[in-house]
């Protein structure tokens, strides 16, 4: 079988879509998913990775905390992953939580603390498009609506989230202006746990906080205009509050989280939206799971079956969040779907193909 990213020679040059949605239409029902096979392709004790993108062909990319990047190839029936890259500042290794990948020419890497470092990946360069050496910065999550225009997010600066927007391909990039943005709740931030903080469904785009204070911010024309929404998510704490949300449609979302310093509460900590993020409903309250970091829809599912990581375990619904069985006890930061049927997943020290039976 030829290689699947053959011309690539860094990394994140894959026509990953964060955009593609799932189909709503009426499928036929299937028989829920009863365990989960766990092929481990990676493992190094140096990698700590919580973000990772999937192409339409299945191949994975990923970005670490220590600053290296890479990616799958396949040899024939065999697969492997590839480190292909490390980046530094100075000697400093990056720490990578955010990663896009708009289209087959080029994708993104965004590091998390001061200065925030945002590269454009080529496929014969690595080119800083964006630095922020705010001490308070501290960046969580990044996607694109398509190819030209993207979104990061990240802590507050000043007294709003910040994000940044590009619209000419991530050439360029603007850090929104507080005076655009509703104002944060004091001890408002977010959480850099699986690169999913924010989530986009054509034009709309909803990006989750969490800390003293756990809200979603909506936009309807693709960061041009924001609303804020409350939501029902245990909060209050640092540690607490929404640490990772999907769509599946324009209508149906999903969002978990709760306080990673007692990993076993399992209260309000997992809530969903069937109109599109203005009202929340906590679902299987008290009921396990507890603190996970992602959260995703499977695909081709009407809405109705979800999989959720953390380093916890990872957990199933086929009832649209309002019960959940536990699959495994094996730890992970983030996961992605290829199909209805494989995920990938990654964490401390690996990066795993997930196969649901």
């Amino acid at each position: 079988m030829r290689n699947l990213i053959l011309c690539f020679l860094i990394v994140i040059c894959f026509s990953c879509d964060k955009n593609k949605k799932f189909s709503t239409k009426k499928i036929e029902t299937k028989s829920p998913i009863s365990k989960v096979e766990i092929q481990t392709l990676l493992q190094d004790s140096l990698l700590n990775v919580r973000a990772i993108e999937i192409d339409e062909k299945g191949a994975l990319s990923f970005a670490s905390s220590n600053g290296k990047i890479g990616g799958n190839l396949f040899y024939g029936n065999q697969e492997r992953i590839e480190v292909r890259e490390q980046l530094k500042l100075d000697t400093t290794n990056l720490n990578f939580r955010s990663l896009a990948t708009p289209n087959n020419r080029h994708g993104f890497v965004l590091s998390i603390t001061s200065p925030a470092m945002l590269y454009k990946i080529d496929i014969n360069s690595i080119r800083l498009v964006y630095k922020e050496s705010h001490p308070k910065a501290f960046y969580d999550s990044m996607d694109f609506w398509n190819d030209k225009e993207g979104i990061a997010m990240g802590d507050p600066t000043d007294d709003c989230i910040s994000i940044i927007i590009t619209r000419d391909g991530g050439e360029t990039w603007t850090k929104l202006s507080c005076d655009d943005l509703p104002k944060a709740i004091e001890g408002e931030a977010a959480f850099a746990a699986s690169d999913t903080n924010i989530a986009t469904v054509g034009n709309e785009t909803w990006i989750a906080t969490g800390g003293m204070a756990s809200r979603i911010l909506y936009s309807a024309d693709k960061g041009k205009s924001w609303e804020i929404y409350n939501a029902p998510i245990a909060q209050g704490k640092p540690t607490t509050g929404i640490y990772s949300l999907d769509f599946y449609d324009a209508k149906n979302g999903f969002a978990i989280g709760g306080d990673y310093t007692k990993p076993n509460d399992t209260i309000a900590n997992k809530i969903r939206t069937q109109d599109g993020g203005k009202t929340w409903q906590i679902m299987a309250d008290g009921k396990s799971p507890g603190y996970r970091s992602c959260v995703q829809y499977m695909p081709n599912s009407n809405a109705q079956e979800l999989v959720t990581v953390g380093f916890k375990g990872i957990d199933y619904s086929n009832d649209a969040g309002e019960s959940w069985k536990h699959l495994s006890d094996e730890g992970f930061y983030t996961i992605r779907f290829v199909n209805d049927s494989m995920a990938y997943a990654a964490g401390r020290g690996r990066i795993s193909k997930l196969i649901f039976r």
